[in-house]
C-alpha cells in the first residue's frame, strides 16, 4: 500500500527544469535570428537547429514526468 502511494506521487520536477527551458527559448531565437539573416552562417543555423532538436525533446520528456 506504501509503495503503490509513493509510487502515485512522486514526480521529477525540479528548479533546474526552469532553466532549460529557458535556454529553449534562447536557442530558439538565435535560430530564428539565423534564418532572417540575409547573410546566413551555415554551421550556425545547423548548430543552433541541432540544439534546439536536443533541447525540444528534452523539454517533451521533462514535462512528461511532471
Amino acid at each position: 500500500m506504501l509503495l503503490a502511494e509513493a509510487a502515485a506521487t512522486t514526480s521529477t520536477y525540479t528548479s533546474f527544469d526552469i532553466y532549460v527551458l529557458i535556454f529553449t527559448v534562447v536557442i530558439a531565437i538565435a535560430f530564428i535570428r539565423e534564418l532572417i539573416n540575409p547573410k546566413r552562417n551555415l554551421f550556425a543555423l545547423g548548430f543552433a537547429g541541432v540544439a534546439l532538436f536536443v533541447f525540444g525533446f528534452m523539454d517533451v520528456v521533462m514535462i512528461r514526468g511532471w
